[in-house]
């Protein structure tokens, strides 16, 4: 099974959440845990809130974190019908570009939110 680690406080990631869970066989063997307010759990497992906030993390079914988009690759792989989006961008030039595009995407949203807060 693998664990999602999402932003539940925000509406974009509710929305990708429920779309996915909508894709044919997308849910099976996978748990959703919404981040907010979960710091110390976090901290436990490993993963630092500030990125948690930032960062898409997935743990897979031996327990190993992923985050931003490997953790997207391992979820998208999941389902066949979006495994070659999944296979697109862990491409060595759309990788990096969509790495730096979802970063910018995300700390707007957290400015405009008044949500950023610096890494504790």
């Amino acid at each position: 099974m693998l664990k999602v680690f999402y932003d539940g406080a925000c509406p974009r990631c509710i929305a990708d959440r429920r779309w996915y869970e909508s894709l044919p066989r997308a849910a099976q063997g996978v748990e959703w845990v919404d981040i907010t307010g979960r710091d110390d759990q976090l901290r436990a497992l490993g993963i630092d809130p500030f990125r948690a906030l930032t960062e898409l993390h997935v743990q897979d079914e031996t327990g190993r974190i992923h985050r931003e988009l490997d953790a997207y690759i391992l979820l998208l792989a999941r389902v066949p019908r979006l495994a070659p989006l999944a296979w697109l961008i862990g491409l060595p030039l759309v990788r990096p570009l969509l790495s730096r595009l979802y970063r910018h995407w995300v700390m707007h949203r957290l400015r405009r939110e008044g949500r950023l807060r610096g890494p504790s």
